[in-house]
């Protein structure tokens, strides 16, 4: 595909961003780099004080104390922190999906695409390491980088399974499900130094469908009282409120608010010829002029007792 301006690739978009001209024009900037100071390994103190030390310059994340911004770092990989678990490099975004889900200490919760693991780390991280995590991914190559990421960063709460996810076994249930499914990734575009962006694949029709089978098959794995969060890095509604939607018709879910407090703007009332549920309104879109990371949708669901 032809590298193409901001304003042509998202030209679909541009009656449902807010200021889609501000939106453009943040593209053209690179990605932040953020970190997640991983408490399991040492204190979020311990670990910025090492850092300041060795000269970088650290910026919080408001309202969420576990992650900084690193102004002057091009490969965190590169740290010895890094190889000793001390800290995970991630996007703000990705680490709020966790966040809103909220897992407790004692949980028994489903990763159900795991791989490579930041997500599933972050959520061992917030149960302190108690409980429960499965974390599952459908290709058995991706279980490597995964393995590799909990080991590194000291999780001991997890198992890991290989399922396709709309096929996960229903004998099995839990209390809280990350559903951060496959999607179009139109979020992680970023422009080079010509401002242009390339789609990264072609994913045609068929993510939608595969979204709506993963969605619909994690509600059938909770418990009653239990809660899910459907996550993606895109823009498109067909990947976002529309597979909400669907849940929405076909079972006795309910959409929640998400209780943090970061720059957002709404889900959509409406798409083309769909008109959404009013609950929708409280997922969560996150666009990069609003918030500087990685663009996201997040929708927290809960099965009713």
């Amino acid at each position: 595909m032809t590298n193409q301006t901001p304003e042509q690739y998202f030209s679909p978009y541009s009656q449902i961003i807010p200021d889609f001209s501000a939106f453009c024009r943040k593209l053209s900037n690179p990605l932040p780099v953020h970190l997640r100071f991983n408490t399991l390994k040492a204190t979020v103190n311990q670990t910025r004080l090492r850092l300041e030390r060795r000269g970088l310059n650290l910026l919080p994340e408001k309202s969420v104390s576990i992650v900084f911004r690193a102004k002057n770092l091009t490969q965190p990989g590169h740290l010895i922190e890094f190889s000793l678990g001390h800290l995970h490099s991630q996007a703000l975004s990705s680490v709020m999906s966790g966040l809103a889900l909220g897992p407790k200490p004692g949980d028994v919760v489903l990763d159900l695409c795991a791989a490579p693991g930041g997500k599933t780390s972050l959520l061992a991280q917030l149960m302190e390491n108690r409980g429960l995590i499965v974390a599952n991914d459908r290709y058995p190559n991706r279980l490597i980088p995964l393995h590799s990421n909990l080991k590194r960063l000291g999780v001991t709460n997890t198992v890991t399974l290989c399922y396709p996810g709309q096929h996960f076994p229903k004998r099995l249930r839990f209390d809280r499900i990350l559903v951060d499914v496959p999607c179009s990734a139109e979020g992680t575009l970023r422009g080079a130094a010509n401002s242009n962006i390339r789609q990264p694949y072609q994913s045609g029709n068929k993510l939608p469908g595969l979204q709506r089978d993963l969605l619909l098959r994690a509600f059938d794995l909770l418990e009653p009282g239990g809660t899910l969060l459907y996550s993606t890095c895109t823009y498109n509604p067909d990947e976002n409120e529309s597979v909400v939607q669907s849940l929405l018709e076909n079972r006795q879910a309910k959409v929640q608010p998400i209780s943090l407090d970061l720059p957002h703007s709404p889900g959509l009332e409406q798409w083309k010829e769909i008109t959404y549920d009013a609950t929708i309104q409280q997922c969560w879109r996150i666009y990069p002029h609003q918030l500087d990371t990685v663009g996201f949708f997040l929708a927290r669901v809960a099965r009713e007792s």
